[in-house]
């Protein structure tokens, strides 16, 4: 029992440090929320934290901010736009990557190290250096202003750190694993999906998570392969643009900030747990 109580008293400044921290992480996105259900007078007479002061007055709260950002701002055209970009944006370089990992962990071929020498030595490349040349292609191409465009540019930027981060895990994978299903006659695409896949999930899941953040959240690479066309522009277009009409309309601004926040919040405490789940759980013990 004395165990427990000093356990418990040493762990408590730790538990109060960590409140304390995400706390004052989420304090500025509770006010982005409040503000986004509040009048235009409301937002500009009061800060959004009076609205916890005595007496309570949640009725001015009100869904007109949503509304005239999702149809007369195009908000829920331009969030429409970021899901056709970043879903792909983000299937096809893991696709991609999970095919190519494996090759570099498990199979033999001429020029191997090599060739994943050179992937990682893409991770520094400046991706700023790369934009004028690109763009030049996809202007000869007719790929520029299209979702073709923008989907192939963020395959590319983004599958040299998807190789390497599972490059890395697949080839931490257990040989015996492979070399068991090898002698019982399984081929490398079968060990690749009944094996290396199921096992890098953990990994896989991460991989999606920075992968579809960056590219939702991207501004710089949609501006310039989709060169702020309207029936194209994400989120993010449509949310710098807005902060140029829209002024001091902050009721408006705030909405149109938690719509673009809303989705990748959803992504991420969906696939956390993927973050501590083990590699291997159960599946080579006995």
């Amino acid at each position: 029992m004395n165990a427990r109580l000093k356990h418990i008293f040493s762990s408590t400044p730790l538990h109060i440090i960590v409140v304390l921290i995400a706390f004052v992480w989420t304090l500025p996105s509770v006010g982005l929320l409040i503000s986004s259900f509040r009048p235009e007078d409301a937002v500009r007479r009061t800060g959004w934290w009076t609205v916890f002061q005595h007496p309570f007055n949640f009725t001015q709260f009100q869904l007109d901010n949503y509304i005239q950002v999702l149809t007369a701002g195009g908000m829920g055209h331009a969030f429409l736009n970021s899901l056709t970009i970043s879903i792909p944006a983000t299937l096809i370089p893991i696709t991609v990557a999970a095919f190519a990992a494996y090759a570099f962990a498990w199979m033999e071929f001429p020029g191997r190290q090599v060739l994943f020498v050179i992937v990682v030595g893409l991770l520094v490349v400046p991706l700023q250096m790369t934009l004028i040349p690109l763009l030049r292609v996809y202007n000869r191409l007719g790929l520029s202003g299209s979702f073709l465009g923008i989907w192939l540019a963020h395959t590319g930027y983004g599958l040299p750190f998807a190789v390497y981060l599972l490059r890395n895990f697949i080839g931490s994978l257990p040989k015996d694993l492979f070399e068991s299903a090898h002698l019982d006659g399984a081929s490398h695409l079968t060990a690749f999906t009944r094996l290396a896949l199921p096992l890098s999930v953990p990994a896989i899941a991460s991989l999606a998570i920075f992968q579809f953040l960056w590219t939702w959240n991207d501004l710089l690479v949609a501006l310039i392969f989709l060169g702020g066309m309207e029936k194209v522009a994400p989120v993010t277009i449509k949310l710098a643009s807005m902060q140029q009409s829209l002024g001091q309309n902050w009721q408006l601004l705030t909405a149109a900030a938690f719509i673009s926040m809303v989705l990748p919040l959803v992504v991420f405490l969906s696939l956390q747990r993927y973050f501590v789940q083990g590699i291997l759980t159960g599946s080579v013990k006995g």
